[in-house]
Protein backbone atom coordinates (compact mmCIF):
# COMPACT_ATOMS: atom_id res chain seq x y z
CA UNK A 1 0.00 0.00 0.00
CA UNK A 2 1.46 3.37 -0.69
CA UNK A 3 2.33 5.78 1.84
CA UNK A 4 -0.72 8.19 0.86
CA UNK A 5 -3.03 5.52 1.29
CA UNK A 6 -4.57 5.44 -1.96
CA UNK A 7 -4.56 1.95 -3.83
CA UNK A 8 -1.32 -0.13 -4.98
CA UNK A 9 0.64 1.48 -7.98
CA UNK A 10 -1.29 4.87 -7.74
CA UNK A 11 0.65 7.76 -8.64
CA UNK A 12 -0.64 10.90 -9.19
CA UNK A 13 0.95 12.12 -12.25
CA UNK A 14 -0.11 9.70 -14.63
CA UNK A 15 1.28 10.85 -18.20
CA UNK A 16 -1.54 12.19 -20.48
CA UNK A 17 -3.21 9.70 -22.96
CA UNK A 18 -2.23 10.87 -26.17
CA UNK A 19 -5.44 12.00 -28.06
CA UNK A 20 -4.85 13.60 -31.60
CA UNK A 21 -7.08 16.74 -32.21
CA UNK A 22 -9.93 16.09 -34.56
CA UNK A 23 -11.74 18.89 -36.91
CA UNK A 24 -15.10 19.65 -36.36
CA UNK A 25 -15.74 19.03 -40.66
CA UNK A 26 -13.86 15.97 -40.23
CA UNK A 27 -16.60 14.53 -42.48
CA UNK A 28 -15.82 16.54 -45.15
CA UNK A 29 -12.52 15.14 -46.11
CA UNK A 30 -13.97 11.89 -47.28
CA UNK A 31 -17.00 11.43 -50.16
CA UNK A 32 -18.63 8.68 -48.02
CA UNK A 33 -19.05 10.49 -44.84
CA UNK A 34 -20.41 13.42 -46.47
CA UNK A 35 -22.59 11.69 -48.49
CA UNK A 36 -24.14 10.02 -45.10
CA UNK A 37 -24.12 13.73 -43.30
CA UNK A 38 -25.97 15.37 -46.22
CA UNK A 39 -28.52 12.36 -46.47
CA UNK A 40 -28.82 12.99 -42.97
CA UNK A 41 -29.46 16.57 -43.48
CA UNK A 42 -31.90 15.81 -46.55
CA UNK A 43 -34.46 14.41 -43.87
CA UNK A 44 -35.14 18.31 -42.92
CA UNK A 45 -36.34 19.07 -46.57
CA UNK A 46 -38.41 16.04 -46.70
CA UNK A 47 -40.25 17.19 -43.67
CA UNK A 48 -40.23 20.47 -45.19
CA UNK A 49 -42.02 19.03 -48.47
CA UNK A 50 -44.30 17.08 -46.35
CA UNK A 51 -45.42 20.01 -44.24
CA UNK A 52 -46.04 22.01 -47.65
CA UNK A 53 -48.11 19.02 -49.11
CA UNK A 54 -50.08 19.60 -45.30
CA UNK A 55 -50.36 22.83 -45.78
CA UNK A 56 -51.80 22.65 -49.30
CA UNK A 57 -54.27 20.28 -48.65
CA UNK A 58 -55.45 22.35 -45.62
CA UNK A 59 -55.78 25.36 -47.84
CA UNK A 60 -57.72 23.10 -50.62
CA UNK A 61 -60.37 22.40 -47.40
CA UNK A 62 -61.05 25.53 -46.79
CA UNK A 63 -62.00 26.88 -50.39
CA UNK A 64 -60.81 28.05 -53.37
CA UNK A 65 -59.65 31.99 -51.44
CA UNK A 66 -57.47 30.10 -49.35
CA UNK A 67 -55.89 28.04 -52.12
CA UNK A 68 -55.34 31.13 -53.96
CA UNK A 69 -53.86 32.62 -51.18
CA UNK A 70 -51.13 29.59 -50.87
CA UNK A 71 -50.92 29.92 -54.18
CA UNK A 72 -49.63 33.42 -53.53
CA UNK A 73 -47.66 32.55 -51.33
CA UNK A 74 -45.34 29.38 -53.45
CA UNK A 75 -44.91 31.83 -56.09
CA UNK A 76 -42.77 33.50 -53.62
CA UNK A 77 -38.96 33.82 -54.49
CA UNK A 78 -37.71 32.72 -51.23
CA UNK A 79 -40.39 29.73 -51.63
CA UNK A 80 -39.35 28.91 -54.98
CA UNK A 81 -35.35 28.36 -54.02
CA UNK A 82 -36.52 27.15 -51.05
CA UNK A 83 -38.32 24.13 -53.46
CA UNK A 84 -35.74 23.80 -55.60
CA UNK A 85 -33.21 23.31 -52.75
CA UNK A 86 -35.62 20.58 -51.26
CA UNK A 87 -36.27 18.88 -54.22
CA UNK A 88 -32.17 18.88 -54.97
CA UNK A 89 -32.21 16.93 -51.59
CA UNK A 90 -35.47 15.01 -51.67
CA UNK A 91 -33.82 13.64 -54.89
CA UNK A 92 -30.42 13.07 -53.09
CA UNK A 93 -32.23 11.20 -50.53
CA UNK A 94 -34.07 8.68 -52.71
CA UNK A 95 -31.32 7.98 -54.49
CA UNK A 96 -28.77 7.07 -51.97
CA UNK A 97 -31.21 5.17 -49.83
CA UNK A 98 -32.07 3.43 -53.40
CA UNK A 99 -28.58 2.21 -53.25
CA UNK A 100 -28.36 1.22 -49.69
CA UNK A 101 -31.39 -0.67 -49.63
CA UNK A 102 -29.36 -4.04 -51.01
CA UNK A 103 -27.31 -3.85 -47.71
CA UNK A 104 -30.56 -3.31 -45.96
CA UNK A 105 -32.68 -6.31 -47.23
CA UNK A 106 -30.92 -9.51 -48.40
CA UNK A 107 -33.65 -11.08 -51.00
CA UNK A 108 -33.32 -14.79 -51.35
CA UNK A 109 -34.58 -16.77 -54.68
CA UNK A 110 -34.36 -20.31 -54.65
CA UNK A 111 -31.84 -19.90 -51.83
CA UNK A 112 -29.57 -17.70 -53.72
CA UNK A 113 -28.82 -14.30 -52.56
CA UNK A 114 -30.25 -11.84 -55.51
CA UNK A 115 -27.43 -9.26 -56.78
CA UNK A 116 -27.16 -5.75 -55.50
CA UNK A 117 -28.04 -3.95 -58.73
CA UNK A 118 -31.23 -5.94 -59.28
CA UNK A 119 -32.53 -4.86 -55.84
CA UNK A 120 -31.67 -1.26 -57.05
CA UNK A 121 -32.94 -1.46 -60.30
CA UNK A 122 -36.44 -2.26 -59.35
CA UNK A 123 -36.28 0.41 -56.74
CA UNK A 124 -35.81 3.09 -59.74
CA UNK A 125 -38.33 1.15 -61.82
CA UNK A 126 -40.91 1.58 -59.03
CA UNK A 127 -40.04 5.47 -59.14
CA UNK A 128 -40.48 5.67 -62.59
CA UNK A 129 -43.74 3.29 -62.78
CA UNK A 130 -45.18 5.69 -59.98
CA UNK A 131 -43.90 9.36 -61.36
CA UNK A 132 -45.68 8.11 -64.66
CA UNK A 133 -48.86 7.65 -62.81
CA UNK A 134 -48.73 10.92 -60.65
CA UNK A 135 -47.86 12.86 -64.17
CA UNK A 136 -50.53 10.97 -65.93
CA UNK A 137 -53.05 12.38 -62.91
CA UNK A 138 -51.72 15.79 -63.19
CA UNK A 139 -51.88 16.51 -66.89
CA UNK A 140 -55.50 14.99 -66.62
CA UNK A 141 -55.59 11.26 -67.83
CA UNK A 142 -57.73 10.27 -64.71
Amino acid sequence: MSSSGGAPGYTPYHPRWFRPRVSTYWWLHQWAYLKFVLRELSSVFVAFFVVTTLLQLRALSRGPQAYAHFLDWMKNPFVIALNLIALFFVVFHTTTWFHLAPRAMVVRLAGKRVPEFLIVAVNYAAWLVVSGVVVWFVLGGG
